[in-house]
């Protein structure tokens, strides 16, 4: 039990405090029924979901609707109504506010800059289709593209500065990106080389300017440092890249949207430092990662120190090549009280053209530096996934060296189905970037085909199951027993690994023969289950003695990563002893408690 240096490498490891769903009043409701005010970390941590809500309030516009035709738009696919889209925004704003109508037709144009309280609204049956000419969006714009600042290329749609911004009906936005250049600009090439070292450097974002001539693609729809913005009810096809990125915005409504992406860097809805968002029955199939967090790249990305922070994720479908829920790699500047719940991944209703990899993707690395410190998910469902169910990584794109060290700490998962993937859970710490505080209950992880990757992080399971096999807290019924109170022949009660039981756990010598002895009652003369709850940080198998029976307790790949193993012994009715005895001069695990149960 004592050769605990050798605690590094993969914990395959075992909750959290059981948490049940909102009672339904309201979005992610509001009317949490009482008994959760009692359960410790993600209790609390839902608690603070109806004061976001509550603060983020979609903006209403002025009874007045200005007809794109009236200012020289025609429907037909072919004729320019760039000017059109401009005029008409110009005198809705003029006019003090209200709607931008777009009806019944495709309209082909360039780029759209919106204006504070204007709605524009594309009704059943409309098309907007942007031109493929990438000269239709220039001059460049002030854009943060990858987390980097510059001026490049206008976002399709673009809005800087304003307040009350809205992009609402049931019709459609097209990108039309395939038809264009825009694939063949790939990840940016020589330009993202130059970027990002004007950003290390510190160049001044005035100098940082891309235009013609240059391949940093576009996003479909860009919002800057705008308040009071809601997108609703369209269908968003074919961006060049980001489909949707509201970038050091607040108060934020995204609902009942559905995206398609098909270029690569095909995100669904990428939120950039922004503050209070609220994002509801969307849909998305996407060639990227579908609801994504981020906050800076690097140097930039600290320099500008804005965090993203405060989000409700409810009641979407994901299908997509990466995440479902998706925080970085993007998050120099921070990430906090992320929340999503009640989302499918991959339904038979919307498979979508490429099945999630991740239901939960977390991607970080010692460039980025910043803090993920509070990332909340509760009955989430995935089908065939292609990977992990959850998977947090430290070393994103294979990075393990930089100056930056991230934190990330306080994530929650409770009510996860996932069924058929590779592993439940991929969690790749390092042993100077710990993932802190992970805790899963209540889930169940059916189909997986390999077992879980646990790296230098620290994870609580609770009443969740892995192909059947029950892991975590609590105990079936009957009674438990604390290591820590039993008799110890050689060993010591000890705290330093989280994760356990009751006050402590017990470290016994490395020497054959230390052991633990419980002292149980049996309430009746037969067979009984005993759970042995242990960590065995090494790779090496440590057998003990229970009463008779050999029994291996195998590696467990961390010091705090605890399992359990279960026989069956005969009892007597009354008091009986059971005694693990160590039968290598390895010495046994550590022993947390017995649960007995007749």
């Amino acid at each position: 039990m004592g050769a605990e240096a050798v605690a590094a490498g993969h914990e395959t490891g075992t909750g959290l405090a059981a948490g049940d769903g909102l009672a339904g009043q309201g979005p992610a409701g509001t009317g949490e029924a009482a008994a959760g005010q009692a359960r410790g970390v993600m209790a609390s941590a839902w608690d603070e979901v109806p004061a976001i809500l509550a603060r983020i309030v979609p903006p209403t516009f002025a009874a007045r609707t200005f007809d794109i035709r009236d200012y020289g738009a025609v429907g037909n696919n072919s004729t320019d109504c760039t000017a059109a889209f401009r005029n008409a925004i110009n005198a809705c704003t003029a006019a003090g506010g209200g709607r931008v109508l777009v009806t019944s037709g495709t309209y082909r144009t360039g780029k759209i800059e919106l204006k504070s309280n204007v709605e524009l609204h594309v009704t059943s049956g409309a098309t907007i289709r942007f031109r493929t000419d990438t000269g239709s969006y220039l001059p460049p714009v002030f854009t943060r593209w990858q987390g980097i600042e510059c001026y490049n290329h206008s976002p399709f749609i673009y809005a800087n500065g304003l307040t009350n911004v809205g992009i609402t009906g049931a019709g459609t936005i097209d990108g039309n990106a395939p038809a264009g250049s825009w694939s063949g600009w790939g990840g940016g090439g020589a330009d993202w080389t130059k970027l990002q070292d004007q950003g290390r450097t510190n160049v001044p974002v005035s100098q940082r300017v891309y235009g013609a001539g240059t391949k940093l693609r576009p996003n479909m729809i860009g919002l800057y440092n705008c308040t009071n913005v809601l997108i609703d009810g369209v269908f968003l096809r074919h961006p060049a890249m980001w489909t949707l990125h509201p970038v050091y915005c607040t108060n934020i409504t995204v609902r009942n949207v559905t995206f398609y992406s098909t270029n690569s860097q095909g995100d669904g809805l990428d939120l950039d430092s922004c503050t209070d968002a609220y994002v509801t029955g969307c849909r998305m199939d996407t060639n990227d990662d579908c609801v994504v967090i981020k906050s800076g790249r690097d140097t930039d990305g600290r320099r500008v120190g804005r965090p993203m922070q405060n989000v409700v994720v409810e009641n979407c479908k994901f299908s997509g090549r990466w995440g479902g829920i998706t925080v970085g790699s993007e998050m120099s500047g921070g990430a906090s009280k992320i929340f999503a719940q009640d989302c499918q991944n991959n339904p038979a209703d919307f498979p979508g053209r490429y099945p999630i990899k991740y239901p939960l993707y977390v991607k970080t690395n010692k460039q980025r530096g910043g803090t993920i410190d509070g990332v909340h998910l509760r009955r989430i469902h995935a089908r065939n996934i292609e990977r992990d169910g959850l998977h947090i990584t430290t070393v994103y794109n294979g990075t393990t060296s930089g100056s930056f060290i991230p934190v990330l700490r306080d994530f929650t998962c409770d009510q996860l189905t996932v069924v058929n993937g590779r592993s439940a859970v991929s969690f790749e710490g390092q042993s100077d970037v710990r993932i802190q505080a992970v805790e899963i209950s209540n889930s169940t992880f059916t189909g997986m085909t390999a077992a879980n990757v646990i790296e230098f992080t620290d994870v609580h399971w609770i009443n969740s199951s892995i192909n059947g096999v029950p892991i975590g807290d609590p105990p079936p019924a009957g009674t438990r027993y604390e290591a820590e109170n039993a008799f110890i022949g050689q060993g010591v009660v000890e705290s330093n690994h989280a994760g356990y039981s009751g006050t402590g756990f017990v470290n016994g010598d490395n020497v054959v023969g230390s052991f633990v002895e419980w002292t149980v009652t049996a309430a009746a003369t037969g067979s009984a289950t005993v759970r042995i709850r242990y960590a065995n940080g090494t790779t090496a198998n440590r057998p003990m003695n229970v009463n008779g029976l050999i029994t291996d307790f195998a590696g467990t790949g961390a010091w705090t990563t605890w399992q359990t193993k279960t026989l069956t012994l005969n009892l007597t009715a009354g008091s009986n002893v059971i005694r693990a005895t160590a039968t290598t001069s390895n010495g046994g695990p550590n022993l947390d408690y017995l649960d007995v149960s007749q």
